[in-house]
């Protein structure tokens, strides 16, 4: 009777695990596409200054680490874009970019991007590392977090 009570009591346990849903090949692509979707729409938001369109795009609680290593929220980042401190004219990104999934509902991109503009008041152009953080929330694809480093050396 013991042995069939433990049975029992790992089968219960175990249950919530093997109705788990893993992604699939065809899931993580379709996540790939969507967050390139919407890397692209952050870019064109940036470059036209479209505030509307940057406030769905940043989760409210957002974080920018910029290329001075200043931490920026998502107040901060509309404030600068709204009183002209930020203002880049040209984001172009390499066509490698790597996006990575996990569990579905969460995708980090790396890509080297050329900017030109300024950032925070300051002037900002050349060569950066970024990487790009999206999480899936009840209202779709949102960027919480992204940082972007110089790149010194090609």
């Amino acid at each position: 009777m013991k042995h069939l009570l433990l049975l029992s009591l790992v089968s219960l346990a175990a249950t919530p695990f093997g109705f788990a849903q893993t992604a699939t090949a065809a899931d993580t692509k379709t996540v790939e596409q969507e967050v390139r979707q919407m890397i692209e729409q952050y870019r064109t938001a940036l470059t036209k200054k479209d505030t509307a369109a940057l406030e769905r795009i940043w989760a409210d609680d957002y974080t920018f680490i910029n290329a001075s290593g200043v931490i920026v929220s998502k107040a901060e980042r509309l404030a600068n874009l709204k009183s002209g401190a930020t203002n880049l004219g040209t984001i172009e990104m390499a066509p490698d970019m790597k996006i990575r999934v996990y569990g579905g509902d969460v995708a980090v991109a790396i890509n080297r991007v050329t900017l030109k503009g300024q950032y925070s008041g300051k002037a900002t152009s050349g060569q950066f590392q970024a990487s790009i953080v999206f999480a899936k929330m009840p209202t779709g694809w949102q960027l919480v977090c992204n940082q972007i480093t110089p790149v010194t050396s090609p």
